[in-house]
């Protein structure tokens, strides 16, 4: 081979990965992580709650609230959302509200004893406890 052509092939060989780079990427599919925020309330946590536990018991069995408002101490708040693969898979939230040191009653997307929950009415129903 002459000089001349062995740098044509260099050049052709460097142009042909410049090209096969970036044409390469556009069938990859980038991993995307399970991203689970906030607290997880099972179920089987929420059916032992009761009208009349304390802070502590609460606490006991569903864990310290995502949020505790400063300037509504009766209500706390626990939040869970879980994105499986960037999708949105599972989200609930539960709002807890007390009465004299005692759980009154949770309002959100949830099932508890009888006469302790009541169901959101709407995106806004968690800002009717702030009065309270």
């Amino acid at each position: 081979m002459t000089p001349f052509s062995k740098r044509a092939a260099a050049a052709f060989a460097l142009a042909a990965a410049a090209l096969a780079v970036p044409l390469a990427g556009c069938s990859v599919k980038l991993y995307k992580i399970d991203i689970q925020q906030g607290n997880v309330v099972t179920q089987e946590m929420i059916a032992k709650l009761r009208a009349g536990m304390t802070r502590q018991q609460v606490k006991y069995v569903l864990g310290t609230p995502l949020v505790a408002d400063a300037f509504h101490p009766e209500r706390w708040d626990y939040f869970y959302k879980f994105d499986k693969a960037g999708n949105p898979a599972d989200q609930r939230r539960l709002t807890l509200v007390f009465k004299e040191e005692q759980l009154d009653r949770i309002i959100g997307d949830v099932a508890a004893a009888p006469g302790l929950v009541r169901p959101e009415a709407g995106a806004g129903s968690a800002d009717k406890t702030k009065g309270k």
